[in-house]
């Protein structure tokens, strides 16, 4: 091939007991990415669409990415051709939804392509955690790693990298409202105790092995008890407004669970069928617009394919 597209799924990161481990890819929301091989040497961004971002390989979570695979490449004997990125840029910056993520595993998935697959899933994580390294000061995998994988991805390990595919319900569905405020990982980070009471790791624990349970079993009263952050979630919710409000509305509605989507500023609800995602939405639609804050509500079915070439 000589050139391809690719959709790169917006992804929910922590699912509430989670964090740092445990993600999942969404439908409908992502970036476009255009890839082509040129006569020119080297890899390079031609142009963005949709974000103000640097086109400058070296400033750029594509770009890091993609340099952290091709000098791998280079480094075990091989002789890239030129390449070449555009990208349509759908995922806002600090949203809470994987925007650097799905720009960074996007471009190691498309180069590893057109390279005919030198790289298995779990190298190509590696290197789009060098992006994700760029755009919060941390290499961490829960965003990237669904993205790449596909569906729920638990981290079970990052030294040495350890991914776990996790199955998924055949009708589970996220709904995420994203307020139009930007909330960065760095700063969301940066506000998180480092040091935890053995009573939060305890019910942590139990939390995060009763969800990947209930996925295993398809049994959505589980998932339900088991969305639950007693961690990160009281820390982080103060940055986002009406967040406490908005997870009484969703869970009233009828999900399964609420929480915040990666660092925020967006709030995920997972839920069971479509037609239970679409009342959710509508009930949150009418309870946002009191706070006078502009905002996107995204109703997906969870994407258990990952990156998706769209384009050849």
């Amino acid at each position: 091939m000589k050139k391809l597209s690719l959709f790169s799924p917006g992804t929910i990161a922590n699912i509430s007991c989670g964090f740092d481990v445990l993600g999942v890819a969404l439908d409908e929301v992502g970036d476009v990415m255009h890839f082509e091989v040129t006569d020119k040497p080297g890899w390079q961004i031609s142009e963005i669409k949709g974000a103000d971002l640097p086109l400058d390989v070296a400033k750029n979570t594509a770009g890091v990415a993609g340099l952290s695979l091709l000098n791998t490449y280079k480094s075990q004997g091989g002789d890239p051709p030129g390449f070449s990125l555009m990208i349509e840029k759908n995922i806002k910056a600090g949203s809470g939804i994987g925007s650097s993520a799905a720009s960074a595993s996007g471009a190691v998935w498309g180069l590893n392509e057109l390279l005919n697959r030198p790289f298995s899933p779990l190298e190509l994580v590696s290197f789009a955690m060098e992006g994700e390294k760029l755009a919060s000061g941390v290499a961490h995998a829960d965003n990237v790693a669904p993205g790449i994988f596909g569906g729920f991805t638990l981290i079970r390990s990052y030294e040495p990298l350890d991914i776990v595919a996790l199955p998924c319900p055949d009708d589970l569905y996220a709904v995420v409202l994203h307020p139009q405020i930007e909330i960065k990982t760095q700063d969301a980070r940066s506000i998180l105790k480092t040091q935890l009471s053995l009573r939060q790791a305890t019910t942590q624990w139990g939390n995060l092995g009763g969800l990947i349970a209930g996925l295993y079993t398809n049994d959505y009263g589980l998932i339900s008890r088991s969305l639950v952050d007693v961690v990160v979630e009281p820390i982080r919710s103060l940055l986002i407004p009406g967040f406490d409000e908005l997870k009484k509305t969703m869970l009233e509605s009828g999900a399964l669970g609420a929480g915040i989507s990666g660092s925020g500023p967006s709030v995920f609800g997972l839920a069971q069928g479509n037609d239970q995602a679409r009342s959710i939405a509508q009930a949150i639609e009418i309870n946002y617009r009191q706070w006078g804050i502009d905002f996107e509500v995204h109703c997906a079915k969870i994407n258990t394919q990952g990156i998706k070439m769209i384009q050849a």
